[in-house]
């Protein structure tokens, strides 16, 4: 199955979470946006002067107003809300959110971050309650890949080196990033099994690395899957 599929009952609302600034009209979340009835823009407010405490109430506002499963598709600063509402909410494991596509991490502890981000560190450093992918460019501006691979295993989150992409958003020229689209399927896969019944913690996890290695092997590495 893939994002543009048809829709059923037991699908996950897909919300996108943007990062500093929002994203414009020709960034991969705001074209997927575009592509379905089931995915929608968490509107944070505040998008060039972002207080945590704000995005994190609006992003919990928007998943408990979704009342179905939840897959969060999350970029940059966008990242770092979702990791610190898994933080404050508490969630058990795989409810509401079902699982996270968390793309292009903003580094909010490194010493040179701008002032915006200050409200965000430190970065949350425990696994969060829900299966997920982290995508990380190679020579992103906003973060070291040592730092992505750092808080991909803090978080729990498997992975993907996207190769020199820069910020992986529509200056990178990626446009609907299938590549992306591919991943995502991957944590739909893993966050239930299309019947409304959420997957243990085992399951998800061994379910999405299997699938997701074979995404990055057949997207970003040139391998077949």
């Amino acid at each position: 199955m893939t994002i543009f599929s048809p829709l059923d009952d037991q699908s996950p609302i897909i919300l996108t979470v943007p990062g500093l600034g929002g994203s414009g009209p020709s960034h991969w979340q705001t074209l997927w946006e575009q592509s379905r009835p089931d995915t929608h823009r968490v509107e944070l407010g505040m998008w060039d002067t972002p207080h945590r405490n704000a995005w994190v109430t609006k992003l919990d506002q928007a998943i408990r107003q979704a009342q179905a499963p939840v897959v969060l598709a999350a970029h940059s600063l966008g990242c770092l809300a979702v990791a610190w509402w898994a933080e404050l909410a508490g969630q058990p494991f795989g409810w509401p959110v079902a699982g996270a596509l968390l793309v292009a991490p903003a580094d909010v502890d490194r010493s040179a971050a701008p002032s915006e981000l200050d409200a965000f560190r430190p970065a949350p450093a425990k696994p969060l309650p829900f299966p997920s992918i982290l995508v990380s460019s190679s020579d992103d501006p906003w973060i070291a890949q040592d730092r992505a691979r750092g808080l991909a295993k803090a978080w729990g989150s498997l992975f993907v080196d996207a190769g020199p992409q820069g910020h992986l958003n529509a200056a990178s020229g990626i446009g609907w990033w299938e590549e992306g689209q591919v991943l995502l399927d991957r944590v739909l896969d893993a966050a239930s099994d299309r019947t409304g019944k959420v997957r243990s913690a085992a399951e998800a996890r061994s379910l999405l690395a299997i699938n997701a290695t074979d995404a990055a092997q057949a997207h970003y590495l040139g391998a077949s899957a």
